[in-house]
């Protein structure tokens, strides 16, 4: 495969063609394509003299910087794979996943220091300081198949397994993305996903760094100063998971903020309330809800900003270069016309494989198809909603129930901030719906208010049994709320 859609070069053209034109914003020092190409290449110059060579992998343990951008670059210029790492894990699972790379190096930044030093093992470390050497980069002949990425999932079915994303991949990623909701080089992103997704990545930051946008790169999300920043710095388009755009909604300001730069705001990691999508529009946002998992480098759906009014909470239909289709998870049957299955994707941005795993990597796929282990609906249309993880479906007397229908429900209502539903293994029924609910600041509801809000419009065998309410669910560093740590009971700590 030749090197033609080798990421390394997006940055080297752009820093050629538009040198002065800022790349990142970061806490207000502003670095331009040219400085950004310069820091890459002294960082591939030292990497190199640390004996890094193609194929290697380069692990990470930092929160969001210029510095870390540089890296990538610095990784696709000399074919390694950029390995970022959680920093919310604990020492033994980012042990874990550094043996299992076999990673070459670890750049650190100071913050997460203890963090390495307690994970510990032989791969030898490095701040990002430390990476800085003058001389001129080696001309390393880099394939679009070879890795760019190594992210590791959540491991809720075992061991963590890391998805190798291509060159290739994050090209078709990006390509693809930009055909339906463009970005142009007077955009500025806002960019609050972790780095350690591969949606920090994919999802608008490589994108306006192909442009020649600006990017507002913040090291973490902070909600209020996200909502500062949108009329601050006049951000035109940004990213998040539902929970960004509850957090910002929830902040006093919310109401008086100037919104007006905000041309493109888009949703995914899950399902997105209904009731929240319309506290958006109400302030004239038209949040456009996309769906994609890691090994689809992230992209698979997209709903049009023309659309997001009229489909309201769908997903929209797949990007361009893209196929997916519904799979009935019994049979095994591609599903025709509208109805319920498995979502599971085709094209150029689905990954290479798991890392070393080729037992993972063959039950990932069906028929050449891309097992999503998510539930789909499609209408007539041909449009997507997701109704939630296979795993999560109910089974109660035989019917099935979708939590995410109850989900939205329970968000529809006023003194309901967050809510997620799980099943519980019940005698008579088989499984039953429990419902966790956080309310709003200063909200009041019981239990029995919020089921008989459900029974008004649900049908009977959907309606939870039980409501319990938490202060806050638990979530990931993604912000996804963990169904599998309110299945283990933990969350009952937190029941008021």
């Amino acid at each position: 495969m030749s090197g033609v859609h080798t990421i390394g070069r997006w940055l080297s053209d752009r820093a050629r063609n538009t040198p002065s034109r800022v790349a990142i914003d970061f806490a207000d020092e502003r670095t331009t394509y040219g400085k950004l190409a310069q820091r890459s290449a002294r960082m591939a110059v030292a990497l190199t003299a640390r004996g890094v060579v193609r194929g290697d992998r380069i692990a990470t343990l930092t929160a969001n910087s210029p510095d870390h951008v540089a890296l990538l670059f610095a990784c696709a210029r000399l074919g390694a794979a950029l390995q970022p790492l959680n920093w919310r894990l604990a020492p033994a699972e980012i042990r874990y996943q550094l043996d299992d790379a076999e990673s070459a190096l670890l750049a650190v930044s100071d913050e997460y220091a203890d963090l390495a030093a307690e994970a510990g093992g032989p791969i030898p470390r490095s701040s990002f300081p430390e990476l800085d050497a003058d001389g001129v980069p080696p001309e390393t002949e880099v394939r679009d198949d070879d890795s760019l990425l190594l992210s590791y999932t959540s491991g809720t079915t075992g061991k963590p397994k890391g998805a190798v994303l291509t060159h290739a991949n994050c090209f078709w990623a990006n390509l693809c993305f930009d055909r339906t909701s463009a970005i142009a080089d007077d955009d500025v992103v806002l960019q609050v996903l972790p780095q350690f997704h591969s949606g920090g990545w994919n999802v608008q930051p490589l994108l306006a760094w192909w442009k020649g946008a600006t990017v507002v790169l913040e090291p973490s999300f902070e909600p209020d100063r996200a909502l500062r920043l949108i009329e601050e710095k006049r951000i035109t388009t940004m990213m998040g998971v539902p929970a960004t755009y509850l957090f910002i909604a929830e902040q006093p300001a919310f109401a008086e903020t100037d919104l007006s730069s905000l041309r493109l705001a888009v949703v995914g990691g899950a399902p997105m309330p209904e009731s929240l999508l319309q506290r958006w529009h109400d302030r004239g946002i038209g949040i456009v809800q996309g769906y994609g998992l890691t090994e689809a480098a992230p992209n698979v759906l997209c709903l049009p900003p023309e659309d997001a009014a009229r489909k309201l909470g769908s997903s929209g239909k797949p990007y361009p270069h893209v196929d997916v289709a519904l799979r009935d998870p019994e049979t095994g049957s591609l599903l025709d016309g509208p109805g319920t299955g498995e979502l599971v994707v085709k094209g150029p941005n689905v990954f290479a494989g798991y890392w070393r795993n080729p037992e993972a990597t063959a039950a990932a796929f069906a028929d050449g198809w891309l097992l999503t282990g998510d539930l789909a609906e499609r209408d007539d249309e041909g449009y997507y909603r997701i109704a939630g993880r296979l795993k999560d479906l109910v089974i109660s007397g035989g019917e099935n129930i979708y939590p995410a229908e109850i989900e939205d429900v329970l968000h529809g209502h006023p003194a309901v901030a967050e809510a997620a539903v799980v099943g519980v293994p019940d005698e008579r029924w088989g499984e039953v719906c429990l419902a966790f609910v956080g309310l709003r600041a200063g909200a009041e509801a019981s239990e029995e208010e919020l089921l008989e809000w459900c029974r008004a419009r649900l049908a009977r065998f959907k309606v939870p049994k039980e409501v319990r309410f938490v202060d806050e669910l638990p979530r990931s560093a993604m912000n996804k709320v963990l169904k599998d740590v309110l299945r283990a009971g933990i969350a009952e700590e937190a029941v008021r």
